[in-house]
């Protein structure tokens, strides 16, 4: 006979069972994958279509290029990296440049090119002062709606030196006051974030959406060294937990430094992430 507790107590296993089956069915899986092609700069410059096709084939979907001693697109024409990414299966989705003399003509080129983002890499004007950071962001503004007229998104991608302070004030975070959130898209640099001492889920929260992009890279638990992912001091879950407070649309995989080589080390950060449920 089913008594009142026993029927209680078999209910209450069923409801922990089926709500343990909702956070499962609920964990998410990451997907598109992207990959900063910095991370595999000697190999680009060497064979860039033959990369481009190794890239793929580890089941990296979406990339991001980077200024090259070829060009922007390692010897490729913007026509011709269109056309190759879309036949491997890969979006070129974004592209780090420079802001110099040549703005209006790299604007064209990612127009061309078919990208949907355009991101400064390195600061336009040297300078470690707020009145710096103050006219870069005027600078970044104004890019980004030259940007905006082509079709483009600009963004800015940090190193470790914005996190830098004059008079207890980071540089960053004048960069982040000062331009407009409409106009100008951060791409976080996790690692960078980490190893200049800061926490990326801090911005996150101070900064809500102010980051559609991100590099996902670890760096070692001694120095600010990048490393496969999972293995340094990058809390890479708990970061795509927080994603859509981030604002986060696209990422890419970076790594410059490598255990043994460029695409091994592209495997295995691939294969970590595939692996993961948050």
């Amino acid at each position: 006979m089913l008594t009142r507790r026993k029927f209680l107590a078999a209910t209450g296993l069923l409801a922990a069972g089926w709500a343990a089956g909702q956070r499962v069915a609920q964990a998410a899986r990451v997907r598109d994958i992207g990959l900063q092609l910095y991370t595999v700069r000697t190999e680009m410059l060497q064979d860039a279509k033959g990369t481009l096709a190794r890239v793929a084939q580890l089941g990296y979907k979406e990339i991001e290029s980077a200024s090259s001693a070829k060009g922007h697109y390692y010897g490729l024409s913007a026509k011709e990296i269109k056309q190759v990414t879309r036949d491997l299966g890969l979006t070129l989705r974004s592209g780090h440049v420079q802001i110099d003399e040549h703005w209006a003509r790299t604007i064209d080129e990612a127009a061309e090119a078919g990208q949907q983002y355009l991101i400064c890499s390195t600061m336009p004007s040297t300078g470690q002062t707020a009145s710096n950071y103050e006219r870069v962001a005027d600078v970044f503004n104004k890019s980004a709606e030259a940007c905006r007229k082509a079709g483009l998104l600009f963004g800015y991608h940090n190193h470790e030196y914005e996190f830098e302070q004059e008079n207890g004030q980071i540089f960053y975070d004048i960069l982040l006051a000062k331009t407009d959130p409409t106009l100008v898209h951060m791409e976080l640099d996790l690692g960078w974030v980490v190893a200049a001492g800061q926490d990326p889920l801090r911005y996150f929260e101070r900064y809500p959406g102010r980051f559609p992009l991100w590099h996902l890279k670890d760096v070692k638990p001694d120095k600010a060294v990048s490393t496969e992912l999972g293995t340094g001091r990058v809390p890479v879950v708990p970061l795509l937990q927080h994603a859509q407070q981030a604002g986060l649309k696209y990422f890419f995989v970076e790594q410059e430094d490598y255990q043994t080589s460029a695409l091994d080390s592209a495997r295995r950060d691939i294969e970590y992430l595939r692996q993961l449920t948050y």
